[in-house]
């Protein structure tokens, strides 16, 4: 079960995989969050049967928005749309979840895919904090929040990966050369430190988390760790994330990542 995230929550891409498993971990939690928003490119479609029907299990918890990542008007959109629901204006976590990744060889690899890479991968998550950073901050700044930072205070996780790591490239690299999805996660990593820096005079924590590698539709079939496993381990680390924390790159068992 989750450990104690309280408040409003925001998941990007939580029609499958990570990020429909940390909703329902989140949504099943003994204390669960007050508010959970479901963002996806399009809840009422085929591919998100399964957060319909836990959305209507928890009906008083979970809020499933449209969210296209990859679209300014959409983030806009949905920001309004959560902005409206949120029971005092505060978000006092947005895990950056929403991401994708095609086989990408340096021979398979050309503009396009670098480019539809990267915009979901980097440029979502910065345009996705950029926008619900007034809610942020406000869970930041509440009569009575915590002086120190945390997610119950208010803080932003990117879903980041262990083959991101610039260090530890030579060790990775031959067991997945995916060219677009590397170097696309490298860059979340640099955005995050950015924020980190940025948000702290905020009160607001940025971290990166690394969920392993998981038997999803992007992991496949062959990955060691259960999707159930991974975001159990997640939300574990989430709720113990302290100041010590901002602009680190920990993996789901809570030890750190070189850059």
């Amino acid at each position: 079960m989750a450990g104690e995230i309280s408040g409003s929550v925001l998941v990007t891409g939580s029609n499958r995989g990570i990020g429909l498993e940390l909703v329902r971990q989140l949504s099943e939690s003994p204390c669960p969050p007050n508010q959970i928003f479901a963002g996806c490119r399009d809840p009422n479609g085929p591919k998100a049967k399964e957060l319909r029907e836990l959305a209507q299990k928890h009906q008083q918890l979970i809020t499933p928005v449209c969210l296209d990542t990859t679209n300014q008007a959409s983030i806009t959109e949905a920001a309004r749309v959560v902005g409206a629901k949120l029971k005092d204006g505060s978000l006092n976590l947005l895990i950056n979840n929403a991401a994708v990744n095609i086989p990408g060889s340096l021979a398979e690899t050309g503009e396009k895919q670098m480019m539809e890479v990267f915009q979901t991968n980097t440029v979502g998550p910065m345009l996705l904090t950029k926008e619900f950073l007034p809610y942020l901050r406000k869970a930041a700044s509440q009569p009575g929040a915590q002086s120190e930072m945390s997610c119950r205070r208010s803080a932003v996780v990117n879903v980041s990966t262990l083959i991101s790591s610039i260090e530890k490239c030579p060790e990775t690299f031959h067991a997945a050369p995916m060219y677009p999805y590397r170097v696309s996660k490298a860059a979340l990593n640099m955005l995050t430190r950015c924020l980190a820096e940025d948000l702290k005079k905020d009160g607001i924590l940025v971290m990166a988390l690394h969920p392993g590698w998981v038997k999803t539709d992007m992991g496949g079939q062959e990955a060691p760790l259960s999707t159930e496993d991974s975001v159990k381990g997640m939300l574990n680390v989430i709720s113990s994330l302290s100041e010590k924390h901002v602009g680190t790159l920990l993996d789901w068992e809570g030890k750190g990542i070189p850059w």
